[in-house]
C-alpha cells in the first residue's frame, strides 16, 4: 500500500533596500541555493545541478535520511527548484520512494514572494504495517509540514541578510 502527502508554503519578504538588484542577485543560483538550504548539506554538481541531503528525521522510530538532486531554472525575475530524482540512506525497509518539490522564489517591487510544494508517495514499510494508513500520512504531512516551516524561516533570515552583503560586494 503506498502513502503519500503534500505540504505548501508560502512566503512574502519585503526587502528594505535595494529591491532592484533582486532580479540580478536570483541568478546566482549557488549563492541562493546555499542561502536557502543548510550549505552543508548542498553539493553542487554542476550548473543548476545540486545534490541536497535533507534533513533526517524519525519516523517511529525509523531514521529516514532522503537525499535528493535539486535541478535550479531562472527565467525573468525568478528561480525556481524542484527535485530530479530521490532515494533514502541508510533505510533498506522501503521499496519504493518518491521525493517531490516545486518552489518558486520571485522579485516583485516590494520585495520576493515564493511558495513550496513538498511531497511524498512511498511504500508502506512492513515494519509500519500495523500502524493505520491515515495515522502515517498525518504523521508524514505534519514532517513535510516542519522541514518546510524550518527553509522558510531559514529564507526569511539567511536570504536577506545574504542578498544584502551580495549588494555591498557589487
Amino acid at each position: 500500500m503506498s502513502l503519500a502527502f503534500t505540504a505548501r508554503q508560502k512566503i512574502d519578504l519585503v526587502v528594505q533596500d535595494n529591491q532592484e538588484q533582486l532580479p540580478d542577485y536570483l541568478l546566482q543560483q549557488e549563492r541562493v541555493v546555499g542561502a536557502m538550504l543548510d550549505p552543508k548539506k548542498l553539493t553542487p554538481l554542476g550548473p543548476g545541478s545540486f545534490k541536497y541531503e535533507v534533513t533526517s528525521f524519525k519516523v517511529f522510530q525509523l531514521q529516514i535520511n532522503p537525499v535528493v538532486s535539486i535541478a535550479v531554472e531562472n527565467t525573468e525575475s525568478k528561480i525556481r527548484m524542484y527535485v530530479t530524482e530521490s532515494h533514502l540512506d541508510g533505510l533498506g525497509l522501503v521499496d519504493d520512494f518518491d521525493l517531490t518539490l516545486d518552489a518558486i522564489l520571485e522579485a516583485n517591487p516590494s520585495g520576493l514572494e515564493g511558495e513550496a510544494l513538498l511531497g511524498v508517495t512511498v511504500s508502506q514499510p512492513q515494519l509500519l504495517r500495523l500502524i493505520p494508513p491515515k495515522m502515517l500520512e498525518k504523521t508524514g504531512q505534519s514532517i513535510l509540514n516542519g522541514i518546510l516551516l524550518g527553509i522558510k524561516a531559514r529564507v526569511e533570515k539567511q536570504l536577506i541578510v545574504d542578498f544584502n552583503n551580495w549588494c555591498k560586494e557589487n
